[in-house]
């Protein structure tokens, strides 16, 4: 018997999959606990309208990656910090502060979480930064730090 899957179910498949199963399997146990249901035509037409709109939304989301990439690519993020002797900081400048100078300077938003630093910035000058916007698309930043008046 064909069927949907609306969960992973150990040994059948994952959430969404249409499976081959058998009868007795199908009636006794995955479709009293609804972790599946009988592919007939609207089975059917969900699963597709559900595969089609998955595709529509990883396309639309690497589209905006590749644009955000586009504007970032090789460009220098500017900030200030407060000095400390011989050229170094007071603490460091972390993602956060970096994620929020990118929104303020360039009008894109970065999760501070895919930004990947080589190590935490604690002088001046200018540091190599990458940004990971998507899965294969990353843009390469440089940051700039200096003292603040």
């Amino acid at each position: 018997m064909k069927v949907v899957l609306l969960a992973d179910v150990k040994g059948s498949g994952k959430q969404g999959e249409l499976v081959n199963v058998s009868d007795g399997y199908a009636r006794n146990f995955l479709f009293p606990k609804k972790l599946a249901k009988e592919a007939n035509a609207q089975a059917m037409n969900e699963l597709k309208n559900a595969e089609e709109a998955k595709a529509y939304k990883i396309k639309t989301e690497t589209d905006n990656a590749k644009k955000a990439a586009a504007a970032l690519e090789g460009k220098t993020v500017k900030l200030t910090a407060k000095a400390g002797q011989g050229g170094r900081l007071f603490g460091s400048v972390t993602a956060k502060e970096i994620s929020e100078a990118v929104k303020q300077q360039f009008k894109v938003e970065v999760d501070k979480r895919k930004i990947v630093m080589d190590g935490d910035i604690k002088a001046f000058g200018t540091y190599n930064c990458e940004i990971r916007l998507y899965t294969g698309i990353s843009a390469k930043i440089f940051v700039m730090v200096g003292e603040k008046e």
